[in-house]
């Protein structure tokens, strides 16, 4: 059985690396500039704020549950970053641990719901998506704040071009993947997800778990916001957007189940990766914004369908 499980764990790697491959060999060959140092640069540096909401939401999936919150919560805690550092004058330090607290209250908001009052996370969340995006604009004023030169300096580049948000977000998912792969958080999280039933009998605490898993996810998002932000010189009301789905999107096509109790966060990361050169190449290829969103919601669907397929498969 555990032969089983290893095989078909690198059989997802060798498809992912096959179809990120065959993205890029075509792109290649259709566009004159993608297959260049600059636009590769230009990706790894564009999707650090993507890798840590990959990051909690494939715990979250692989807990059973789902997150809907993650890109209003961001674009909320992006505001209140914002404000406080531009508004209120204060230091990067306070307002980079504003930021983290919004998100992580954020992220327990939910999971003290979804695990103590037993509501479906879809509905939780869903209600925290509407909620933290009306907040953005209240503390926004609707306006973007401008930041400029107070976080430029995060997203400048450090090493063969890669900036500092590249390197915090794969260190991100580099513990998360050691949380869940090397310690019995991570097998209790696995086992959870696969029968929580089974689990609780067991004497695992799966509340607790739950809570730990969603409060996870809101702090990474926010960690996201800080990331966003320094790319951008800005705080953006709209930030985030359809950012959940293409989180969800990037984690399912890394082999995250649906119904919970598989998935790794390098796969994860790997799938947001191939996100990020598909829209990169189209852009390039000169497809025009709903061309582009079409092609992003057919990838989305062709994921579900993909994990239906790996269900029914194993």
């Amino acid at each position: 059985m555990k032969t089983s499980r290893s095989f078909a764990a690198w059989a997802d790697y060798v498809g992912l690396a096959a179809a990120l491959g065959g993205l890029i060999l075509y792109f290649s060959l259709t566009t004159e500039n993608f297959l260049s140092p600059v636009n590769f640069k230009t990706i790894a540096n564009q999707v650090p704020a993507d890798l840590a909401i990959a990051a909690g939401m494939t715990l979250v999936l692989i807990s059973g549950g789902i997150d809907l919150s993650v890109g209003s919560v961001l674009a909320l805690s992006a505001a209140v970053f914002g404000v406080v550092l531009a508004r209120d004058g204060a230091s990067f330090p306070v307002a980079a641990a504003a930021c983290l607290f919004t998100g992580f209250a954020c992220g327990a908001a939910n999971a003290s719901i979804v695990s103590y009052m037993r509501v479906p996370s879809f509905v939780v969340t869903l209600g925290m998506l509407e909620a933290a995006r009306g907040a953005t604009f209240l503390v926004t004023d609707s306006q973007t704040q401008y930041l400029g030169e107070r976080v430029e300096w995060i997203a400048e580049e450090l090493f063969l071009g890669i900036s500092a948000p590249a390197i915090v977000a794969a260190a991100v998912l580099l513990a998360a993947h050691v949380v869940l792969t090397a310690t019995p958080f991570g097998r209790r999280l696995f086992a959870m997800g696969q029968n929580e039933e089974a689990a609780r009998l067991s004497g695992i605490p799966v509340r607790r778990i739950r809570w730990i898993v969603f409060a996870t996810a809101g702090l990474l998002a926010g960690l996201g916001a800080i990331l966003h932000t320094a790319r951008l010189s800005a705080a953006d009301p709209n930030a985030g957007v359809g950012l959940e789905l293409r989180a969800i999107a990037a984690v399912v096509i890394g082999g995250t189940s649906l119904a919970g109790g598989r998935g790794s966060v390098i796969r994860s990361g790997i799938g947001v990766v191939l996100i990020a050169v598909l829209g990169s190449g189209l852009a390039q290829s000169g497809a025009q914004e709903p061309v582009k969103r079409l092609i992003t919601g057919l990838v989305i669907v062709g994921a579900v369908i993909l994990d239906q397929l790996r269900r029914r498969a194993r």
